[in-house]
């Protein structure tokens, strides 16, 4: 059957429900093979706060399913495997074969911690798919532990650059590769473990994309991958055609600096339009290259800008390389967004977050306006603590990325102390930091006074005390919206500022720049970070009574705050609501 305008409008022999069930095979294999990554790894990063993803490509290096993990990942995903085939002819990939690498300016990655294994999968001597797994490694080398250094101006500073190569060959391990790794990191034994646990994670993946391969047949595993990528491709089609074909949008968000402290502001600049029913994303207005760390390498700006699409279009697409088709990107050279090596791209992340929010940004007058929403706080706070072990000498590194405070959006509240857009990893638990680090964490919470005003109010950033129990404990932190907090929209005000403190509350507190690099704490000191709120969206003095009354009541906000934002009319109004609900209560 064939409708004109429809997505049921593909190939002769489409099976729609035999697609369906397909895709979801896919995808299962995809969540055991992040299961099995989760359980088995080694450091707090992957097993704890599950910053990893997992994907399946099919053998022309077409992404045909991704894990649900995180977005940014997509980009080295894509590129790692893009990389191998560039690298390797077809004929030089063999049965057991595994493939590592992880340099955003030869392999596809787009920062040094995060490490790709690639593994070729191959029926009666027929390369047919690929399974593809990346993890974030706590420690590469580079000047700073971590190997995120917020100050970097360089990214020989950052850590070991791993173009493609084979670290498995004939199924067995290359152990010279993993030595090599190991020697350049801060945590050797980690880096092993954790290669191993990518390598094997790989192989069980493969091992039952196989069983499917098998069950089906290899010509009808390859018809089901084109339908299934045909089928996104056109579902993406019919979306940007319900766009105003010419209309366009713009917006630029800007980042409290270059990357380094004395930095000027930069803009991220975005526009959106249709043209020949393409969906076209300009990135022209950006920033130059960034001095600091901030720049984004390609396949972050690839996976920055499918991620918006498909959340703002279609959230429910499957993101594969049907997706990709449609979208065309246009990033002028030796830019914040087109950086050219050996420009630094260590916390490309916070770039890419405020990026994602210029994306939204010039959206929002081509899509509904029921779903329009102010902007989040569109960073990825991040900390590390490290030094030795008390008792062992061995050393340690914790690392943490923080959320923050969600926009609001034109029907509700924004969600407090979340991660935005293109990250979704998980907290570190206090219980793991303190059993494995010699840390305490003394405050764990929502900082208060920090969503933005409105008819609906922006989310609260998170706020994280941690206090160290030895000396030499070496502190390093990157974040931003420490200068302007994120704006409203229609009428709605700014969200709160990032702020980090050393020793909070004491006598000798300390307000620290966003960006810092190796603070040795003593025994005893603190730091605080607290990150960003959202905007609120809407004029402030529609917001009923009875929400400001709650957010008054649980603390989200102070009085002073309220009357400054809201007005004393409808604060005494929250108040005598307030009070009225404590009377009933009380009777």
């Amino acid at each position: 059957m064939k409708t004109q305008g429809s997505i049921t409008e593909l190939a002769s022999g489409f099976d729609a429900i035999a697609m369906e069930v397909f895709a979801n095979r896919l995808l299962s294999i995809t969540e055991s093979m992040a299961i099995n990554m989760m359980r088995s790894s080694f450091s707090a990063q992957i097993k704890e706060r599950r910053d990893f993803s997992v994907g399946l490509f099919d053998g022309h290096g077409r992404l045909v399913a991704q894990g649900t993990h995180i977005p940014v990942h997509l980009g080295s995903l894509m590129g790692a495997v893009e990389s191998l085939l560039a690298r390797y002819p077809r004929d030089q990939i063999r049965p057991g074969d595994a493939f590592i690498c992880n340099d955003p300016y030869v392999a596809g990655g787009t920062h040094l911690p995060d490490i790709s294994i690639a593994t070729p999968l191959f029926v009666d001597g027929r390369l047919i798919a690929f399974t593809v797994n990346i993890g974030h490694h706590t420690d590469v080398g580079g000047t700073v532990p971590g190997s995120t250094s917020a100050v970097a101006r360089s990214i020989f500073e950052e850590g070991l650059r791993i173009p493609v190569m084979r670290i498995c060959r004939e199924g067995k391990v290359e152990e010279d590769i993993l030595n090599l790794v190991a020697l350049n990191s801060r945590l050797p034994e980690e880096r092993m473990l954790d290669l191993r646990v990518q390598i094997a994670t790989n192989e069980r993946g493969g091992e039952e994309a196989l069983a499917l391969v098998r069950r089906m047949g290899v010509d009808a595993f390859e018809a089901r991958i084109r339908d299934l990528l045909d089928y996104t491709r056109r579902r993406l089609d019919l979306r940007i055609a319900g766009l105003k074909e010419g209309a366009t949008g713009s917006f630029t968000a800007w980042l409290d600096d270059d990357g380094l402290p004395d930095g000027e502001k930069m803009p991220l600049s975005a526009t959106v339009s249709v043209e020949d029913g393409k969906l076209v994303l300009d990135f022209a207005g950006s920033g130059p290259e960034a001095r600091g760390a901030l720049n984004i390498a390609q396949n972050a700006l690839r996976a920055t800008a499918y991620y918006c699409v498909k959340a703002l279009l279609d959230p429910d697409l499957m993101a594969n390389s049907g997706m990709m088709e449609a979208i065309v990107l246009r990033a002028p050279e030796r830019t914040i967004v087109n950086p050219r090596a050996p420009a630094p791209v260590g916390s490309r992340t916070i770039a890419c977050q405020r990026l994602a929010g210029a994306i939204f940004g010039a959206f929002q007058p081509l899509i509904d306006p029921d779903t329009r929403i102010a902007s989040g706080f569109d960073v990825l706070p991040a900390f590390k603590l490290s030094g030795r072990q008390p008792d062992t000498g061995a050393y340690y590194i914790c690392g943490e990325t923080m959320g923050g405070g969600g926009g609001a959006r034109c029907d509700g509240d924004g969600m407090d102390g979340i991660h935005v857009h293109i990250t979704n990893s998980l907290n570190l638990p206090t219980e793991a930091l303190e059993n494995e680090f010699p840390l305490h964490v003394e405050e764990y919470g929502l900082v208060q006074n920090s969503s933005g005003i409105g008819r609906w109010r922006g989310g609260m950033g998170i706020a994280r005390t941690v206090r160290s129990l030895h000396d030499e404990t070496t502190l390093e932190s990157r974040s931003d919206r420490h200068k302007a907090g994120a704006p409203g929209a229609e009428g709605g005000g700014p969200g709160g500022m990032g702020r980090l403190i050393r020793n909070s509350g004491t006598e000798n507190e300390e307000l620290l720049s966003s960006k810092v690099s190796g603070v040795v704490l003593t025994a005893g000191e603190t730091v605080r970070i607290e990150t960003p709120g959202g905007g609120g969206f809407g004029n402030p003095a529609e917001r009923p009574v009875e929400l400001i009354a709650g957010d008054l009541r649980d603390g989200i906000v102070t009085e002073d705050y309220a009357r400054a934002g809201y007005g004393d009319l409808l604060v005494n109004a929250a108040l005598a609501t307030i009070r009225h609900q404590r009377g009933q209560s009380a009777t």
